[in-house]
């Protein structure tokens, strides 16, 4: 057998191997020196492939690293390996077997579980950057990018409401209606099925206004909690919404976020379904 000039390493993973592919190039900073060739193999799900891998890196008389959570497979790397003299490192299985006894139950080995993960948390930082920068009718330029759109007039939940969707890894958009303006055209312009309209009862939306101005240095309009000029306000809301017949209402009077966001949920995904 003729030994291939220079190192490698052979990263095997049963899912992206992103995890083992970082330790490795960590340790390596350390050997600068040194020609060392990494190669990395996702997605390894069987025992032919695990056969295959190890036959090569016994030719290129390569080092193998690998993160396998399915502990047959595991095992069969290691038989592999000492079959065809190749040196392994498991950088999962000590770690999997610890754990285990000291939670006193087994690992689920599900491949790819952590890289699920990490996928779900950068898209809910993501959902969360967009609604921030698209609270209160702000760009409204590439509003085309949201899931869901709440409009509606103002104290009517739609900010809180949009951040604790964005949690859950929605991109939300809300777009605040004001007495005789028009909304935004860019509105009508987007697949209408995302968009929900908020409303309130006015005796409710008066006390909600009247302690917002209690609570603010800077004063309002008078007519900001006056129950004539918001009962006009839902009104013209209301005729907004009319308007627009593929556009689900929502009340939210005396409602948790909570539960207003599994409403909006069951309204927009079931449209869009």
């Amino acid at each position: 057998m003729t030994k291939e000039k220079g190192h490698h390493v052979f990263i095997v993973s049963d899912a992206t191997g992103e995890t083992a592919d970082r330790m490795v190039r960590a340790a390596l900073f350390q050997f600068q020196d040194e020609d060392i060739t990494v190669t990395r193999f996702s997605d390894i799900r069987s025992v032919r492939h695990i056969k295959s891998i190890v036959s090569d890196a016994a030719k290129k008389h390569a080092f193998i690293v690998h993160t396998i959570v399915s502990e047959r497979l595991r095992e069969k790397i290691f038989a592999e390996g000492k079959a065809h003299k190749v040196q392994t490192v498991d950088l999962i299985g000590s770690l999997l077997y610890t754990l285990a006894k000291y939670l006193k139950k087994p690992p689920i080995a599900i491949p790819g579980i952590l890289h699920q993960l990490d996928e779900e948390y950068f898209n809910r930082i993501e959902a969360i950057e967009f609604t921030v920068k698209h609270d209160d009718g702000r760009e409204v330029h590439d509003l085309d990018k949201a899931d869901i759109v709440l409009v509606g007039v103002s104290r009517t939940s739609k900010t809180p409401l949009s951040v604790f969707l964005a949690h859950k890894g929605w991109k939300v958009a809300n777009i605040p209606i004001a007495l005789g303006v028009e909304p935004p055209q860019e509105l009508y312009k987007i697949d209408q099925r995302k968009i929900v309209g908020m409303t309130i009862d006015p005796e409710r939306l008066t006390k909600i206004r009247e302690a917002r101005l209690k609570n603010i240095k800077e004063g309002l309009r008078s007519s900001y909690a006056d129950i004539t000029n918001i009962k006009e306000e839902l009104r013209y809301a209301h005729e907004i919404f009319g308007r627009n017949h593929r556009w689900p209402i929502l009340d939210v009077t005396g409602k948790s976020v909570e539960d207003t966001a599994k409403e909006v949920l069951g309204l927009v995904v079931t449209k869009r379904e």
